[in-house]
């Protein structure tokens, strides 16, 4: 269940030492299909690391080769040392596939500022050893990207005409829209044109990794790449393969969100009965953000006056007055008054659902979010130290 899962591709992970704690930190991702096909989605943050200035160009000149990842440094605000950093990256796979530089995406996550000459050396002369690993078995990639994640995350799906999704993320942090921070290499084997890799994963983007706001902080490292090798010799439905990369994606977003930094529980807000799927997710949203709101949850205190001051901000369409909210079934909240006693609530597990029902249309939107705890706030301080 990994990116070698789909027919056509190869991947490897290795340690190069990155990292302090020796752990594999450098991964690799080839696509060696009939007929190749890629789409990328980037971080929508304005400042972007230097891996993303360049694969927004490589995306420019047809399908990918190669994408390589590494973890235990950003590469982000180092100047021009760390855009020719990532050229290097680039060029040293090309040359080790016999391939060009223009067709390497690269991708880095870590701390924003780190990228030094040991960093680069270690990553440019570690692609020798990466190649040379290079496996259609390989399940070592998934672990070589993670940064603060407790766990590895990978997703596929297998249709009944023939073709194959694959794909594997890193998050645990920095959780918000524009993808959430996050690297996510999606595969397939499917028989389908790079304009039909973009339509499907933008769609599939939009629903999953952008509703994804755990903590509100956007990354400057953000990239989501799919990868088609057209292996399969099968032409997918449009329609299927949309909803199949949907949930695959919606998969890896859950899974971003059960890992995510210290949090105790996994909040999803459910919106419903909106004029808009825009106005539904604005309204989720400032739910998602509202600190009051995340540090109540934490408490086990289902605090739905919390949420109606939260969604009072927003300019969707509504009346505060005749809104209802639910906490894991038990409404507590009916038109924006007391309903049923708070301590029929038991938000003791760690999965929680908040329903905000709106009743001014036939729209609904699902955010997904975590609770504020003490964890977190350590985590982010001392992360460094």
């Amino acid at each position: 269940m990994t990116v070698t899962t789909p027919k056509g591709f190869r991947s490897a992970g290795i340690a190069v030492g990155l990292k302090s704690t020796g752990k594999p930190d450098l991964a690799l991702v080839v696509n060696d299909g009939p007929e190749p096909a890629s789409a990328v989605v980037f971080t929508s943050n304005r400042a972007q690391a230097n891996p993303i200035l360049w694969s927004r160009k490589v995306v420019q000149n047809g399908p990918a080769q190669a994408i390589i990842l590494n973890s235990g440094g950003a590469n982000c605000f180092t100047g021009d040392f760390g855009y020719e950093t990532t050229r290097l990256t680039a060029e040293a796979v090309a040359s080790a596939l016999g391939g060009d530089a223009e067709h390497v995406l690269v991708c880095s996550t870590g701390l924003i500022g780190s990228g030094d000459q040991a960093f680069r050396d270690k990553i440019v002369n570690g692609v020798p050893a990466l190649t040379a690993a290079l496996s259609a078995e390989d399940t070592t990639a998934p672990a070589a990207i993670l940064t603060t994640d407790s766990v590895e995350k990978t997703a596929s799906h297998t249709s009944e005409a023939g073709w194959t999704i694959g794909a594997m993320a890193k998050g645990a942090g920095m959780l918000a829209p524009g993808l959430a921070t996050m690297l996510v290499v999606i595969t397939t084997d499917a028989k389908i044109d790079s304009a039909g890799l973009d339509q499907a994963l933008r769609a599939a983007t939009s629903a999953s990794f952008d509703r994804l706001d755990s903590d509100g902080c956007m990354s400057t490292n953000d990239q989501v790449t799919v990868l088609a090798s057209g292996a399969s010799d099968v032409v997918p439905e449009a329609g299927e393969f949309a909803a199949a990369l949907s949930a695959v994606c919606d998969s890896l977003a859950a899974q971003l969100q059960a890992d995510a930094e210290g949090a105790s529980h996994d909040i999803d807000i459910e919106v419903t009965g909106a004029v808009s799927v825009e106005d539904a997710v604005e309204v989720a949203r400032s739910v998602a953000r509202n600190n009051l709101f995340k540090a109540a949850i934490f408490g086990n205190d289902p605090n739905w006056g919390r949420v109606l001051a939260a969604i009072g901000t927003t300019d969707a369409a509504f009346d505060p007055y005749a809104v209802d909210v639910s906490f894991n079934g038990v409404r507590l909240c009916h038109a924006g008054g007391p309903d049923r006693p708070v301590d029929e609530c038991d938000l003791t597990p760690r999965k929680t659902h908040v329903l905000i029902e709106l009743f001014v249309g036939e729209h609904t939107a699902t955010v997904r979010t975590n609770d504020l705890t003490h964890d977190y706030v350590h985590e982010n301080s001392a992360y460094s130290s």
